[in-house]
């Protein structure tokens, strides 16, 4: 079987090494980029990079600049590092379609574990099954969803979000509980991250988006 590769990009030659040697041990093949015009190239060259680990501040071209350019093509997950933790931020990369967030410094084992949950979900290991509720109809293994009808774009972990949603319809679900599913590590982020990705959804949905309901000062539930 063909190992899954992952294409590092940071401006800092020590940065990459140390995360390309984590993720080497763990069996991945890793691509290094310098700076965002470089990893723009690599990814249009190589389709079948899996993910992607992006800096922010690089020379030639950012990190938001190249997430705006890879979106135009693709969905790969990309996790952003940070040295700024500013909701701003935050809000802009979700914004432009980034799926995690880690903020400098960070320890490169849980970076690796962030990397392992969002693959083991892209993989399909999960899928196979055609979910419906409320007019929203999720194809997990084609990985696309429709909303009265409509199809819906969305990100990789509005997805994720929307099929644990449906498959815990009817319950109550806090948002340490989501945290701890859909992004499945110890995530020591805050409510923010959950309801920026909720708001989003639901404008994706439309109509369809009122069955998530806001359960105050707890989390979010999706009825019928």
């Amino acid at each position: 079987m063909d190992k899954v590769t992952i294409l590092v990009v940071d401006d800092e030659e020590r940065m990459r090494r140390l995360v390309a040697d984590f993720l080497m041990k763990k069996g991945y093949s890793v691509m290094e980029a310098s700076d965002g015009e470089e990893a723009v190239d690599l990814y249009l060259e190589h389709r079948d990079i899996a993910l992607i680990i992006l800096d922010v501040m690089m020379p030639k071209m950012d990190g938001w600049t190249a997430v705006k350019e890879i979106r135009q093509y693709s969905k790969v997950p990309i996790i952003m590092l940070t040295a700024k933790a500013g909701e701003s931020d935050e809000l802009q990369g979700f914004n432009l379609g980034v799926d995690e967030y880690v903020t400098k410094p960070f320890s490169p084992k849980v970076l690796v574990a962030r990397v392992e949950a969002i693959l083991r979900r892209t993989t399909g290991e999960d899928g196979g099954d055609v979910l419906e509720v409320a007019g929203i109809t999720v194809d997990k293994t084609a990985h696309t969803v429709s909303a009265n009808g409509q199809n819906v774009d969305l990100s990789f972990k509005e997805f994720e979000l929307l099929c644990f949603f449906m498959e815990n319809k009817g319950i109550a679900l806090s948002r340490e509980m989501i945290l701890n599913h859909v992004w499945n590590y110890d995530y020591f982020g805050d409510a923010r991250t959950i309801d920026t990705h909720v708001k989003k959804l639901r404008n994706k949905l439309g109509e369809a988006g009122n069955a998530i309901k806001t359960i105050w000062g707890m989390g979010y539930k999706l009825e019928e």
